[in-house]
């Protein structure tokens, strides 16, 4: 929860910007059942700033498990990594959908630390994208950002 007020004009220009996706998982809002949050990339605690470039959509899953991390272990060099950034880079150049639509794969140690950090495949959204990809829901098209 952010400490600082987030104006209803900032909150629109944020939610405009993600696509109404979490920057994490890219999760649709539409289809989670619940409004994505507003998160500070960087931790408002660890001086972060409640500004359009350090702010960006997660769902409450993906917001909760980053909580205040800027980095993490990537679990194939066992070296700490920035964790994927999803107003600076681009998604699909640190992960990728598994054939079936259901797993992320991380290509980069940003993108495999951020995996393990915010639990992007545990079993719960898991099971839900197995449903979302039945319905035609999921995986998201490659997006322009």
């Amino acid at each position: 929860m952010s400490k600082t007020y987030i104006s209803t004009e900032l909150r629109r220009q944020v939610r405009t910007d993600a696509g109404k996706r979490c920057g994490y998982c890219l999760s649709a809002e539409i289809i989670t059942g619940i409004p994505l949050e507003i998160e500070h990339i960087i931790p408002e605690s660890l001086g972060g700033l409640t500004v359009r470039e350090n702010l960006w959509l997660a769902c409450h899953r993906c917001n909760k498990f980053k909580g205040e991390r800027t980095q993490f272990t990537d679990p194939v060099t066992t070296e700490m990594a920035p964790l994927f950034n999803p107003r600076a880079q681009n998604w699909y150049e640190h992960f990728h959908w598994n054939l079936e639509g259901i797993f992320i794969i991380g290509e980069t140690p940003s993108g495999r630390a951020t995996i393990e950090a915010l639990q992007l495949n545990n079993e719960y959204v898991v099971e839900a994208r197995r449903f979302w990809v039945i319905a035609g829901w999921h995986p998201p098209a490659n997006e322009p950002w």
